[in-house]
């Protein structure tokens, strides 16, 4: 999985902060195969992602950066 493409942004899961707070477990496991978008009013505010996409973003940053 990678964040690349526009289409890959645009098919992200989204919740509500509402919808994330009620449903964190369920939360915690879709981020776990996607990132998930929560938004606040319709707007996003968080992306959550698993740790191991995560620390695959920090590689490639610290690539970049070194």
């Amino acid at each position: 999985m990678g964040w690349g493409g526009i289409g890959e942004i645009e098919a992200m899961k989204t919740m509500s902060a509402r919808e994330a707070k009620n449903g964190f477990g369920l939360m915690i496991d879709t981020a776990r195969a996607g990132p998930v978008l929560v938004e606040k009013h319709g707007r996003g505010v968080v992306v959550v992602l698993a740790v191991e996409e995560y620390e695959r973003l920090k590689a490639i940053e610290a690539g970049r950066m070194g």
